[in-house]
C-alpha cells in the first residue's frame, strides 16, 4: 500500500509531504496505481521546483517508494495550488481503487 501524508500548519499552509510504499495492485511495470501516484507526486515536485521559488528539501528511495518533501518555510500560493491539484488527483485514485492500495491523509503539524 502507498501511504501519503500531507502536512499542514495550523493556518492550512503546506509544510511537507511524505509518500512511502508500493500499491501492490499489479506486478512490477504493470501497476497502474503506483504509476499514477508516482506521476502525480513527481510532477508536482518538479512543477514546484520549476515554477516557484519555494525552498524545499527532498529525499527519494525508489526501493521503498519513499518520496519526502519538506518546505523550508510554509509553501506559498503557487505551491499550494500545485499541491491542491495533486491532492485532488490522489484522492480520486483512492476513491477509484480503494484504501487497500493507497491511503491519503492530511495532518496538522
Amino acid at each position: 500500500m502507498i501511504k501519503i501524508t500531507i502536512d499542514q500548519n495550523h493556518a492550512g499552509q503546506y509544510t511537507g509531504l511524505h509518500c512511502i510504499g508500493h500499491a501492490g495492485f499489479a506486478g512490477f511495470g504493470k501497476d497502474i496505481v503506483c504509476a499514477a501516484v508516482s506521476v502525480l507526486v513527481l510532477n508536482t515536485l518538479n512543477a514546484i521546483d520549476a515554477f516557484t521559488d519555494e525552498p524545499f528539501d527532498f529525499e527519494n528511495d525508489p526501493d521503498s517508494g519513499l518520496i519526502d518533501i519538506r518546505f523550508q518555510k510554509p509553501g506559498g500560493h503557487d505551491a499550494k495550488l500545485l499541491l491542491d491539484t495533486m491532492l485532488l488527483g490522489l484522492k480520486e485514485i483512492q476513491s477509484q481503487y480503494g484504501t487497500d492500495y493507497i491511503l491519503v491523509t492530511c495532518k496538522e503539524v
